[in-house]
């Protein structure tokens, strides 16, 4: 079994000509923050996708949490808890409700109390004793946002997938969202996320930079910067945009 909570080799995925992720290999470890950055484009989607077990590579391979993405993607979900900017949740439903309907989703024994005694325990952790009784559709952004990692986090996922998860959430949620990160983190959850905020980039031990299905940058983010060119992220990731647009006007 590798020691890494996820180990790529040589990952491809074509659609007909076009390849949108062409011979991925990196290594992350367990109980890393591990960001995934990359213009519109890049093949982050569908990496993400692949290591998910819900696309199938074209060539190459993968390992999630000790498990081949080829030979058993339906056990790699079993594993992981994933949250994107849309959250996903049932907004005529109570945040109880959604809880319990995810707790359900993911095999959790409603007999013996196993269901509703970790409810309990994600509650207190995200502190949404208060916001129990409330219909999800009436929650800020905040809130929402912290209901749908709590709906993640139900089954003890041993790594955390999250793709925009700060999208259109106020800079004081970003700031706690961030901080609950770290805090699974150093209990051992391992957490890749995607973002097109640098600032949040920056947070993340290590960054993969993609560019047009190539990974063209790996390592701590000011080490990262400095391999695109750039003083920060920031710089780095408007070199990658400027870079795109020039080759992709080119006959």
């Amino acid at each position: 079994m590798t020691p890494f909570a996820v180990e790529t080799r040589g990952l491809t995925r074509r659609y007909g000509p076009i390849t949108a992720v062409r011979d991925l290999t990196l290594q992350i470890a367990t109980g890393e923050v591990f960001g995934l950055l990359g213009p519109n484009g890049s093949g982050k989607t569908t990496t993400i996708r692949m290591l998910c077990g819900l696309l199938a590579p074209s060539a190459g391979s993968a390992s999630v949490a000790g498990i081949e993405v080829t030979e058993s993607p339906d056990r790699i979900k079993e594993r992981i808890g994933y949250m994107s900017q849309k959250f996903g949740l049932y907004e005529d439903l109570t945040v109880a409700e959604n809880m319990d309907f995810y707790g359900g989703i993911y095999g959790l024994a409603d007999a013996g109390g196993s269901r509703s005694g970790r409810i309990a325990e994600v509650v207190a952790f995200l502190g949404l004793e208060r916001r129990l009784p409330q219909l999800a559709g009436t929650l800020s952004g905040g809130w929402k946002q912290r209901l749908a990692l709590a709906c993640a986090l139900m089954h003890q996922p041993a790594l955390l997938f999250l793709d925009e998860p700060t999208a259109g959430v106020d800079p004081a949620a970003r700031r706690s969202f961030w901080r609950t990160i770290h805090t699974l983190a150093r209990a051992g959850t391992t957490v890749i996320v995607t973002t097109h905020y640098m600032d949040e980039a920056a947070q993340c031990g290590r960054v993969a930079m993609m560019s047009q299905g190539h990974l063209i940058a790996l390592g701590t983010p000011a080490e990262v910067a400095g391999q695109v060119g750039g003083q920060s992220l920031e710089d780095a990731f408007v070199i990658l945009q400027e870079r795109d647009e020039l080759e992709a006007k080119q006959p």
